[in-house]
């Protein structure tokens, strides 16, 4: 998702300068989500352009967890933007998942297929506006 940040999806949790080192605690979104290289690799890129920082570390941690809860307001934004259905807010694990279409807003939309192009995301269909779309899925803590 080159449309939304690391940082509007809430997955920075700390940044530790030490003279010129820069320690950047990252949460994923989902365990062995397979971006986890590329988005170190982006990290370290962006952090040793920042003037005065000669190396960049970044640690990977599942303490406290990321949740949907976190994606900020701008984020939600650009998920809808790019076609994905944001997380609804404050979500409840185990309530009824509600998905508003990030084309024409409609809520009248079906679930084609839990499992979509990656472990955060689901396929769905606005009955609406006859789009298909994905939706990020709620994760909340338990």
């Amino acid at each position: 998702m080159a449309t939304v940040s690391i940082l509007d999806l809430g997955m920075v949790e700390t940044v530790k300068a030490n003279g010129t080192a820069v320690k950047i605690t990252v949460l994923p979104t989902f365990s062995g989500c397979p971006a986890l290289n590329i988005i170190e690799r982006d990290i370290k890129q962006a952090a040793e352009k920042v003037e005065g920082v000669t190396e960049a570390h970044v640690e990977f941690v599942f303490t406290p967890p990321w949740t949907t809860d976190r994606i900020t307001l701008e984020g939600r934004e650009r998920l809808k933007e790019f076609g994905i259905a944001p997380p609804p807010a404050n979500h409840v694990m185990g309530e009824p998942w509600e998905i508003d279409c990030p084309y024409c807003g409609s809520a009248y939309v079906t679930m084609e297929n839990i499992f979509g192009p990656t472990a955060c995301r689901s396929i769905l269909y606005c009955r609406s506006c006859k789009n298909p779309f994905e939706a990020m899925k709620p994760v909340a803590n338990l």
